[in-house]
């Protein structure tokens, strides 16, 4: 594989809108696939029809947006001197070594990871449970691809660091093609740029390359040919890497990167919605900035709520989006 090391860089203040745009994308995705987790397609339609637009009179996003704050806090903190060793105390520190807590919707990886380090195993160690392969680094990727504008293969060094203590295998591939994706779509061009960044960090034989490869092929034939290129029918689980990053891009790459278009689509597609419609946000927000977040979508996003990790409660994405540009100055 060919990494794509750096592109063209773009004006600060536009860099500033697009982290904007690709952590609030985010967290609207979250907040808007978060009822349709766990569905299929045809039980989405029995109850809500086709989503347009949040189904919760209280929408809220989930694990996803929290431990993306997470995330964008210890690189904010770290930056490319980031290490492993960083990682895994920020683990301790924040979660591991508080009290349980709710930690309501924690996906399978971090509940395997949280028990790891706390009998006391380190990373790499603390990678080694059963869903290794989930898309829990996918979903907390997006703050790689901002800190790294421009460069995806730093983007995806750095989340390959920060998935060292919770992944392996398929589920640091997953993290990786999103960071590097968020990151080329932090420097402009086109949705195809961005798919060509995201393939260019990962093994081309790998599972997550052929997953996404299938979407993007079957994009032009709309969402049905997309679920039917990548989804695993019969598993029991959902959070699958490669097959959620797949579905991702493949929203993405189907509506060419409209960011409504691109989250809904995701959202409709079922599966692990809430984790597919926020890496699909934070693309189509990278690509096009806060402003293309339909303004109803973007207030309804406040801080969060710690309903997952108490620790975070009280932070916003805008604010981490901030912390990951610190050379740009905010609009007055």
């Amino acid at each position: 594989m060919e990494l794509i090391a750096s592109l063209p860089q773009a004006h600060p203040q536009v860099v500033l809108e697009r982290a904007r745009g690709a952590l609030l994308g985010l967290a609207v995705g979250d907040a808007l696939g978060a009822p349709a987790e766990n569905m299929k397609p045809s039980e989405i339609r029995a109850k809500w029809g086709r989503i347009e637009g949040f189904v919760s009179d209280d929408p809220a996003g989930t694990d996803d947006t929290e431990y993306a704050i997470f995330s964008g806090l210890l690189l904010a903190r770290h930056g490319s001197a980031l290490t492993v060793a960083h990682v895994e105390r920020a683990w301790h520190h924040w979660i591991a070594d508080l009290d349980e807590g709710p930690f309501r919707g924690a996906g399978f990886s971090e509940r395997g990871t949280l028990e790891n380090l706390r009998r006391g195993l380190a990373a790499p160690i603390s990678a080694q449970h059963r869903h290794a392969w989930s898309d829990g680094l996918a979903m907390r990727a997006a703050p790689f691809g901002v800190f790294a504008a421009g460069r995806p293969a730093e983007a995806a060094r750095l989340v390959a660091i920060d998935g060292s203590v919770s992944h392996d295998g398929e589920g640091i591939y997953g993290g990786q093609a999103v960071a590097a994706g968020v990151a080329a779509a932090m420097a402009g061009g086109s949705p195809a740029s961005v798919v060509s960044a995201a393939l260019s960090v990962i093994p081309s034989d790998s599972w997550t390359a052929r997953s996404l490869r299938r979407a993007v092929t079957a994009a032009p034939r709309g969402e049905r040919a997309v679920r039917s290129a990548v989804v695993i029918g019969g598993y029991p689980w959902t959070d699958l890497a490669p097959e959620a990053v797949g579905l991702a891009f493949g929203a993405f790459a189907a509506c060419g990167g409209d960011f409504a278009a691109s989250v809904l689509t995701a959202v409709n597609m079922g599966r692990d919605a809430d984790t597919t419609a926020a890496v699909a946000g934070s693309l189509a927000g990278a690509l096009s900035g806060a402003a293309a977040i339909p303004a109803a979508w973007a207030s309804a996003i406040g801080p969060v709520r710690g309903s997952c990790l108490p620790s975070m409660r009280g932070y916003h994405v805008l604010d981490i989006a901030d912390l990951l540009t610190p050379e740009t100055e905010p609009p007055r």
